[in-house]
């Protein structure tokens, strides 16, 4: 019987490139929304700290569930076994630009005649 698949989730969140993993994740009821539960994170009885792994432990903790935006998405990988979190500043001289959101415009109002 094999285990929970392990899910490495790559995404923007605000200037920064965040890399998370978690057990579940699923198309959200909410549309444009992905869901990510369970995230997973490292040993803490590392004696080497990563700060970018601390940052995320802080920002995810009491999380339970998390929206993420299907255009910040940039990968989803399922893994054989969970590795680090991390975080990146994105710089300017990244060739990083986002999805657009849509490919409808909006209606055009036709101009009133008198």
């Amino acid at each position: 019987m094999s285990s929970k698949p392990v899910y490495k989730i790559i995404f923007y969140n605000q200037s920064e490139i965040y890399e998370i993993y978690a057990r579940d994740i699923y198309q959200s009821e909410m549309y444009g929304f992905i869901e990510a539960e369970e995230f997973i994170f490292g040993d803490d009885n590392k004696v080497i700290v990563n700060p970018g792994e601390e940052k995320l432990k802080n920002e995810f903790s009491g999380v339970k569930r998390s929206f993420i935006p299907m255009q910040a998405i940039i990968r989803i990988d399922e893994v054989d076994r969970e590795g680090e979190g991390k975080v990146k500043e994105i710089k300017a001289t990244d060739n990083i630009a986002n999805f657009p959101a849509s490919g409808r415009l909006p209606p055009n109002p036709s101009p009133k005649r008198d």
